[in-house]
């Protein structure tokens, strides 16, 4: 990725509204090269999608719950088992495997305590758990910050 790629890219993180005119006029590019640059991008799977950004609180959902999850054992595929099972899962709005004590940590939005006690459940019956620990989140400080793209054309 060159210089104007970049400049795509963190136009697109702010506006992914832009039109491609609008967005070739900010990055000093005609049109259709500026289209090609976001097709191949887009083709290439840096460019995964566009969606649109939306308050939780306002959408109704009150709680994010940080869930650190352990698996009773790390042999064979059990982890490929677990990794299906909360995939299918649309509470659960991201998963990492990470170091540490957990193996997971799922940040999971609920409407309220009652509707996390049924995620909660949910999780607990998934195959290969061992244990589960939940984080409640006081106040969302930082969320859904772009890329720090900058940092890569230096």
């Amino acid at each position: 990725m060159d210089k104007t790629d970049l400049d795509i890219l963190s136009h697109l993180q702010s506006d992914g509204r832009l039109t491609n005119v609008a967005l070739a006029e900010e990055i000093h590019l005609s049109p259709s090269p500026c289209l090609r640059r976001v097709k191949q991008l887009e083709d290439t799977g840096v460019i995964e999608g566009y969606h649109a950004r939306i308050d939780r609180q306002k959408a109704g959902f009150s709680m994010t719950v940080f869930v650190e999850v352990r698996l009773k054992s790390h042999a064979g595929d059990k982890h490929i088992v677990f990794e299906k099972a909360i995939l299918a899962m649309e509470d659960i709005i991201s998963a990492h495997l990470v170091s540490g004590i957990a193996d997971y940590r799922l940040e999971v939005v609920a409407v309220d305590l009652q509707d996390y006690e049924r995620i909660l459940k949910a999780l607990q019956s998934l195959p290969h758990v061992k244990d589960i620990q939940s984080h409640f989140a006081i106040r969302s400080v930082k969320t859904a910050a772009p890329l720090p793209l900058k940092r890569m054309s230096t």
